[in-house]
């Protein structure tokens, strides 16, 4: 058998702490509108030390948090390597110091920026316009997970950003059939959504 990899490691920590749910019968509706059979919330690791300490460690060279969900995984980063960290905000706030970075980044600085989950590439990639807007470089971002969508794969890749992932997708499902989360039939239903989540509405 062989040994199991970093993605297979991860997905089977997410999925042991519920922070990937799949429920191929009753399916999530994404604030998109998208009706999903899988919903990721990496924020719940933080209430398991084994699982954050993983995480934290295989992120190991990122300062930059994308609010909200990556904040305090950044954070964690951050103070394992004991380098700076800031963190990006969606929009600049419109009151106080109308901060859409919080802070201190000086001009210049290289970035490496952590992200808890790549959907679309959306809202990452408006944090990586905000780093370069401050005079700073980004090097790259890495991510705990990714569902791994082409629409997102083509935007980093237009944005020229590189993305690392700890997981993905195709690693949670294999790891969900090997524990018996899932069966073969959910397997297949959940492989059929990946192809186009945009039209799935769920069993026919």
């Amino acid at each position: 058998m062989s040994a199991i990899t970093t993605q297979e490691r991860i997905a089977e920590a997410l999925l042991q702490v519920k922070a990937v749910k799949l429920q191929p019968d009753s399916p999530f509706t994404w604030a998109s509108g998208w009706k999903s059979p899988i919903y990721c919330d990496n924020r719940v690791t933080l209430s398991f030390p084994e699982v954050r300490t993983l995480i934290k460690t295989e992120l190991a060279d990122v300062v930059a948090g994308v609010a909200t969900g990556a904040i305090a995984q950044g954070a964690l980063v951050a103070d394992l390597l004991g380098l700076p960290f800031v963190y990006i905000r969606p929009v600049a706030k419109d009151h106080g110091m109308g901060n859409q970075i919080e802070g201190e980044l000086p001009a210049g600085s290289r970035v490496l920026v952590v992200e808890d989950l790549i959907s679309t590439g959306g809202s990452s990639l408006k944090a990586v316009d905000a780093i370069r807007r401050a005079g700073c470089s980004v090097l790259g971002m890495v991510a705990v997970y990714t569902h791994g969508f082409p629409q997102a794969e083509q935007a980093f890749a237009e944005a020229d950003v590189r993305l690392v992932t700890l997981s993905c997708y195709d690693a949670v499902i294999r790891q969900a059939l090997a524990t018996g989360y899932i069966s073969a039939d959910d397997e297949a239903l959940l492989k059929e959504w990946r192809k186009d989540p945009a039209a799935w509405t769920g069993k026919k």
